[in-house]
């Protein structure tokens, strides 16, 4: 059985969790990139922060079903009102980050996982460490966002 992930605001698993994710395990730069090991590993952390994703959502669901709205007073309504709101937006973030997600299961399936969509070139294994979900190298990233404020200040 998967161990879930702790994940914090932002979506990410905790830091504490990522040694869990595959025995102590950590991909190296001495190691052939994307080799059949980090491949598992990659994979067990996609799948372990999706699993923690689903559980939160689970969460929420029987909260949302066992919360009653009829407070009796109106700003006490109110209050929990814009709580579920933004307990809400979150999780239409997060349901957006699990297909990334299930992207990124894709590509090490098909053989592309770790390497820039723009260049072919391989992502830093510190990068994918910290979001495991990345397409592009930072500087492929970073070029990106320029062109795209570039294009929404024309």
């Amino acid at each position: 059985m998967a161990t879930a992930l702790k994940v914090s605001s932002d979506g990410h698993p905790g830091d504490d969790d990522v040694a869990a994710t595959a025995g102590e395990y950590r991909p190296a730069d001495d190691e052939a990139f994307m080799n059949e090991r980090q491949l598992r590993y990659f994979r067990r952390k996609l799948l372990n922060w999706k699993e923690a994703i689903l559980n939160e959502a689970k969460g929420t669901l029987a909260q949302l079903q066992t919360d009653s709205s009829r407070e009796p007073d109106v700003t006490d309504r109110a209050a929990n009102e814009t709580d579920w709101s933004i307990e809400l937006r979150t999780r239409d973030r997060q349901r957006k980050l699990i297909s990334k997600i299930e992207a990124a299961l894709r590509r090490i399936d098909e053989g592309e996982y770790g390497y820039c969509e723009v260049t072919g070139e391989p992502i830093s294994l510190a990068r994918l460490e910290a979001r495991p979900i990345a397409t592009m190298t930072v500087e492929a990233q970073e070029r990106h966002e320029r062109q795209e404020k570039v294009s929404r200040d024309e």
